[in-house]
């Protein structure tokens, strides 16, 4: 039987066979039909997908970054601008060991990384080595030279180097240095708005970025033929501020002049124009330069006007003038028997002068800044009335003005105050206010008794020059016109005929108080003295108010006096908005009883 052929086997082994080739023919089949699905999908149901895909491979998309408005002054001067600028950055991937590139001529050469590298590196001035460095490596973003001008930035892009790009940015630049340089602020250098106007004005300065995107080749140059896709850039907004620069630098240098001659720890001057708020000069001794403002301590490149609240001392006393008037207690000519010291609840009250039992009237109380008359006077308000008094000027709260770092300053309700203080507030201790606080206070009364919001912008100017005007904020009256007119009066008798004669003016008729405050010390008590003097002029219609402050000057209190700068001050702004001299007769109040009767 061996050899023979087994129909059964053989039977088997061809059926086995077949099997295996229909599974063979099956798997290939189904191979076939999943590429040729894959093929369909690509080919007739996502084509433009795929497309895109590439082409976003290719594609290089920069930001276009916008030229930052300008900050002008009142008078057109240029306090900050933007000049166009350029970032050098490179796709390390893209950099070539050789490369062509088209030359002015047309021709087409080759050239090498080494060359392109000394080239560069001449163009931008610097070592090639740190050239060659920041070409080198596998970064798809990195930074070869930063703020290079549009010359450079074309000479650099004629090199065709695969992988180089430029981007527009800007340079900020202070061409007043610091000419009102806590009012304008400053950039950090990474462009971010640290200070002043350019801060809280950012959003309207900064304007809106645009976009460039093109597609590269292979060998990362752009390609000449694919669509090129640009978004402009839309500029800031340029501000124009209230700011007189030739009145601001006037008043900078007249501040620092008597910090220094002092010895003081600062000092500030405010001027606002009385009927419309303006804020016109806003000067410290200490002024930030913008271009560099890490050579002024941190604690004073903000405006000090805004940033920083002290106990007013007797300027203070225009206020508790208003309130008694105004709600009928008593008027200028009213007689009050002063005595050498006064004691109420049990606390005592003197003077900075020594004297006897006294026959003096509202207006020498004022004008003579006597604590005992201000506080018998003042005393037949209520507390709340007292309180309520000083919010209505303003006090306590924010002026609203466009500066970064503003104070409310410290005004505690009255059912916190202690049985002293409830008396101090009436000649200006146990409340602490800013500059321009305590200024607004003061151009209530020169505009008639009309509080105004002070304001830093006069307008906001777009790309294409069109004018945003910003005028008067909102308005409110404080006193009536009879009451403001009395204390103009009083003020004018103060400077005329009592304890402020040293702001006198030749020309002009000028209204007036002085302040002196003890300092709170930083560990509690007080430690020096604030010193102050607010006035406006000219009286028969105050136009513009001064206020000139000094911390901790050195020497006798009673010889420091901040008239001499209010008088330099005040004299510069009034030629300056050719001001005509002062007409009529000044007013001379009585300061004592027995004047009334003579």
């Amino acid at each position: 039987m061996a050899g023979s052929k087994d129909p059964q086997g053989g039977t088997a082994g061809v059926s086995m066979g077949t099997r295996r080739l229909r599974i063979g023919l099956a798997m290939m089949l189904l191979l076939l039909l999943v590429l040729g699905g894959r093929l369909f999908q690509i080919q007739g149901i996502d084509p433009d997908g795929m497309a895109q895909a590439a082409v976003d491979n290719r594609t290089r998309s920069f930001p276009v970054a916008p030229l930052r408005g300008d900050i002008i002054g009142a008078q057109g001067d240029v306090l900050a601008t933007s000049v166009q600028r350029f970032h050098i950055t490179v796709d390390q991937q893209n950099v070539l060991d050789e490369f062509k590139r088209i030359t002015p001529d047309n021709e087409l050469v080759t050239v090498t990384k080494d060359e392109a590298v000394a080239k560069l590196a001449n163009v931008l001035d610097k070592p090639e080595k740190k050239v060659k460095d920041d070409l080198t490596g596998d970064d798809r973003f990195h930074y070869v030279a930063k703020g290079v001008s549009p010359a450079v930035r074309d000479k650099v892009m004629n090199l065709g180097i695969p992988g180089i790009v430029a981007q527009a940015t800007s340079e900020r630049t202070y061409p007043s240095g610091s000419v009102a340089g806590s009012i304008v602020g400053y950039l950090g250098s990474d462009g971010a708005a640290l200070g002043g106007i350019e801060l809280t004005k950012d959003d309207k300065l900064s304007g809106t970025p645009g976009k460039i995107s093109y597609q590269i080749g292979a060998d990362g140059i752009p390609i000449p033929t694919a669509p090129r896709k640009e978004k402009p850039a839309v500029d800031g907004t340029s501000i124009q501020l209230t700011i007189n620069q030739d009145i601001q630098w006037f008043a900078q240098q007249q501040i620092k002049s008597q910090v220094d001659r002092l010895s003081a720890e600062w000092g500030s001057i405010v001027v606002l124009e009385a009927e419309t708020g303006r804020v016109v000069a806003m000067a410290q001794s200490q002024a930030p330069d913008p271009n560099s403002p890490g050579k002024t301590q941190s604690n004073r490149r903000q405006a000090i006007g805004v940033t920083t609240a002290f106990e007013p001392g007797s300027t203070q006393k225009l206020i508790t003038m208003a309130a008694v008037i105004e709600e009928g207690i008593a008027g200028p000519l009213s007689e009050f028997t002063v005595p050498p010291s006064y004691t109420v609840d049990g606390q005592t009250f003197s003077d900075a002068f020594e004297h006897g039992t006294q026959e003096r009237t509202l207006a020498g109380i004022f004008g003579d800044s006597m604590n005992t008359g201000t506080v018998m006077a003042g005393e037949q308000l209520t507390k709340q009335e007292r309180y309520d008094w000083m919010r209505k000027f303003g006090i306590g709260q924010k002026t609203g003005v466009a500066l970064p770092g503003e104070t409310a300053g410290i005004l505690e309700k009255p059912k916190n105050w202690d049985v002293r203080q409830k008396y101090t507030v009436l000649f200006g201790q146990g409340v602490a206010q800013t500059a321009l606080q305590t200024a607004v206070a003061y151009q209530t009364i020169a505009n008639d008794g009309v509080r105004l919001k002070p304001r830093l912008i006069d307008a906001y100017i777009e790309p294409d020059g069109t004018r945003h005007e910003v005028g008067k904020k909102k308005a409110q009256r404080v006193v009536s016109h009879k009451t403001a007119q009395q204390l103009q009066d009083m003020l004018e008798t103060t400077v005329t005929d009592a304890g402020a004669q040293l702001a006198q003016m030749e020309s002009y008729r000028v209204g007036g108080k002085t302040g002196t405050a003890e300092a709170p010390g930083k560990n509690g008590g007080y430690n020096g003295y604030t010193a102050s003097f607010v006035g406006m002029a000219p009286m028969e219609d105050p136009q513009y108010v001064v206020g000139v402050t000094l911390q901790r000057p050195q020497g006798n209190i009673y010889g420091i006096t901040a008239g001499p700068t209010f008088t330099a001050v005040m004299g510069h702004v009034l030629h300056t908005f050719d001001v005509p001299p002062s007409t009529g007769k000044p007013a001379h109040l009585p300061l004592f009883a027995s004047e009334k009767r003579e």
